[in-house]
């Protein structure tokens, strides 16, 4: 299946600018080192993202700060400029969701849970989802459909904490081992500078880096790794139902529960 693929193209879509440096950036690292194009979106910039900048001032601060989280594994930011809060399942959201897509004509969605602990997150991954089967068909949305675009593989990341909204633990299908990218995801989190000030302020977190790296050594856990990502994969209707993640980065890499 692998040596098949036309094109190696991942997109990480997910809520807010640095939740995918912390769910899935060891991952998407690892597909870039092996020559695989990566785009990192986020629905909105971030702007409720601090306790003393206004809404713009942090957006664009936050804006940059995905840039330079993407850039160092050699990806390309995008923001669909959605409000924090106000990320919406309609059709203006769709649709601007769903042309980014078409321009990126991915191989590959990595995107939130459709279970976490805010709605934000779950929008992002309804939206990604709708996206991911809608995006190569041509009445969709204006503009060609690229040669070889299909519908993609399509991934969900661990909800934050690994719990969906009534405390319970959501187990994955797919466990990716990230130990030999750890040094990269840390300094694709490290980018988001602004955001350790927030989460001191607002959730009483003051160890951004140390919280990421103790989630995916719990997760390593579960499979007997020192450090890994969760992923589960969607397998409805018209998806892939491979494991892309396996046949890309080898079963030493990836452990699968499915």
């Amino acid at each position: 299946m692998s040596e098949q693929l036309t094109r190696r193209v991942a997109m990480c879509l997910m809520a807010h600018p640095d939740d995918c440096e912390i769910l899935a950036a060891g991952t998407l690292a690892l597909l870039a080192a092996r020559g695989w194009e990566v785009h990192i979106a986020t629905m909105s910039p971030g702007d409720c993202g601090s306790m003393d900048l206004g809404p713009e001032a942090i957006a664009a601060v936050r804006r940059a700060e995905g840039a330079a989280g993407a850039a160092v594994i050699g990806g390309t930011y995008h923001c669909l400029e959605s409000r924090d809060l106000y990320i919406m399942f309609d059709e203006p959201t769709l649709r601007r969701t769903t042309s980014l897509m078409r321009q990126i004509a991915p191989t590959l969605v990595i995107t939130n849970s459709l279970v976490d602990y805010m709605v934000d997150h779950e929008m992002a991954g309804k939206l990604a989802r709708s996206a991911t089967f809608g995006y190569p068909i041509p009445n969709t949305v204006t503009g060609a459909v690229p040669e070889g675009a299909q519908v993609p593989w399509l991934y969900y990341a661990d909800p934050l904490e690994g719990l969906d909204p009534y405390g319970q633990m959501v187990q994955p299908t797919t466990y990716v081992d990230i130990t030999t990218s750890i040094d990269t995801k840390t300094e694709m989190l490290c980018a988001h500078a602004s955001q350790r000030e927030w989460l001191r302020a607002h959730h009483g977190i003051d160890q951004y880096v140390i919280a990421m790296r103790s989630w995916a050594e719990r997760r390593g856990a579960e499979v007997g790794r020192p450090l890994a990502e969760g992923f589960r994969q969607h397998k409805g209707h018209a998806y892939p139902r491979e494991c892309l993640l396996t046949a890309e980065l080898g079963a030493d890499m990836v452990i699968s529960r499915a």
